[in-house]
């Protein structure tokens, strides 16, 4: 690492994800900017994804670290995440989630994003094009811009509400911030999912700078259509809760 880069690190949390985390690991392995700590988080799992984890760091192109978070979660998971590399020099922060695929320019455009404007960063999500056809690909991204709408247009995200930024939908499986903004704004709650319009809104508090870059690309799981069904996924989506679903599948 250059003595002029801020230090960056990647927080993947992970719950029961053995059979999807190799792929995501292998995505950021193929990143074009691999000047980066990665650490893995696994968030009680017992289907061995922390073995996973640790069976990748031994060949991996940048340091890698495991570490467990045993309070079910991925609010939890990512907080406690966030805190160790924090203290352990990160000054960027960036993350993604166990079943997705970042592309290859994701770090990149992370770190210079958050370099440009040192704050939260958002990026695009794509659904990933080996879980569903076309179809499946066009339903999913009617549901992000449907609950892009809904968060622009709900009357608590009001700029009036006391926010200092407008509302933008921010995906936690794709996100980038300072560390010193993470711990001015105490971090992502300790909850189950959903977790992110809780933090958005606290950055929104806080900062104005809140930045959305098109080049930050991840590709979704569209595995949640699967379980939940179209109807489902929206209430999901739109913050209405899992309904008859539990908070752990999917993530």
């Amino acid at each position: 690492m250059s003595a002029a880069a801020p230090p960056m690190w990647v927080v993947v949390p992970a719950h029961e994800e053995a059979a999807r985390l190799a792929d995501t690991l292998r995505a950021l392995a193929a990143q074009r900017d691999r000047d980066f700590t990665l650490l893995v988080v696994d968030n009680a799992s017992t289907d061995g994804t922390g073995a996973v984890a640790r069976a990748f760091a031994a060949g991996a192109p940048f340091p890698v670290e495991v570490i467990e978070e045993p309070e079910k979660g991925v609010g939890s998971a990512v907080d406690t995440g966030f805190r160790y590399a924090i203290g352990r020099g990160a000054a960027l922060l960036a993350r993604t989630d166990a079943d997705c695929l970042p592309r290859p320019g994701w770090t990149g455009a992370a770190r210079s994003a958050l370099i440009r404007s040192p704050g939260l960063v958002c990026g695009r999500i794509v659904a990933r094009r080996d879980e569903h056809g076309p179809l499946g690909r066009a339903g999913f991204g009617a549901l992000v811009a449907l609950a892009a709408l809904f968060g622009r247009l709900r009357p608590e995200h009001a700029r009036r509400r006391g926010y200092r930024a407008p509302y933008r939908m921010h995906a936690g499986n794709n996100m980038a911030i300072t560390a010193e903004l993470y711990l001015t704004v105490g971090g992502m709650p300790r909850r189950p999912s959903p977790t992110d319009r809780l933090f958005l809104n606290a950055v929104r508090r806080h900062t104005d700078r809140i930045t959305h870059c098109r080049e930050m690309v991840v590709e979704n799981s569209t595995r949640r259509l699967r379980a939940y069904g179209l109807a489902g996924t929206a209430r999901w989506y739109l913050d209405q809760g899992s309904g008859t679903h539990g908070t752990d599948d999917p993530r």
